[in-house]
């Protein structure tokens, strides 16, 4: 089930060891924020019904963090081939079938992921003078993950689609 690779036994190119640490960097941070999320939530909880003063700014905040674990968690995915997918019609198809199938694939996932970039860029700069109610911070701070997602989903598409290109043309037939 856990398809992200050990680093200490996977073997690949440095470009490889270096997307695998960027992509479980994301894992990591994602995990970090699910984990201040869900102790925002007790903290809400226990403002709420214990001290009897709720604390405003935890809905605000945890909508924030929720992009941010979606955005990192979809890049990472991306790089470790993990998302859910319906491809037994792909993977049934002989090779040459197959190998252009998942080159379009990729490449709708890159256009998605340039497209993706380019939008949350313009949404960032659109919305930098806007606060986000209750916190505070700027409302480019709920784009910004996705223009890194966008980017990331590019960097890995691109990087598994050069490596599946370039990998033996045998392997998985």
């Amino acid at each position: 089930m856990d398809k992200v690779p050990d680093s200490s036994t996977a073997p690949g190119s440095t470009s490889d060891r270096v997307l695998d640490g960027l992509a479980r960097l994301c894992l990591i941070v994602a995990g970090i924020l699910l984990v201040f999320l869900i102790f925002s939530f007790g903290w809400l909880v226990f403002g709420r019904y214990v001290l009897n003063d709720t604390p405003t700014w935890i809905e605000q905040s945890s909508l924030l963090i929720v992009v941010y674990i979606t955005c990192l968690g979809a890049a990472a995915g991306v790089r470790f081939n993990s998302h859910l997918s319906i491809d037994f019609l792909r993977e049934g198809a002989p090779r040459v079938p197959r190998a252009i199938m998942h080159a379009i694939a990729d490449g709708f996932v890159i256009l998605f992921g340039a497209f993706m970039a380019w939008q949350g860029g313009l949404m960032v700069l659109s919305n930098a003078g806007r606060p986000i109610p209750m916190i505070g911070l700027s409302e480019s701070w709920r784009a910004a993950p996705l223009v890194v997602c966008g980017v990331l989903l590019v960097i890995f598409t691109g990087a598994n689609l050069i490596k599946r290109w370039f990998s033996n043309p045998r392997a998985g037939s």
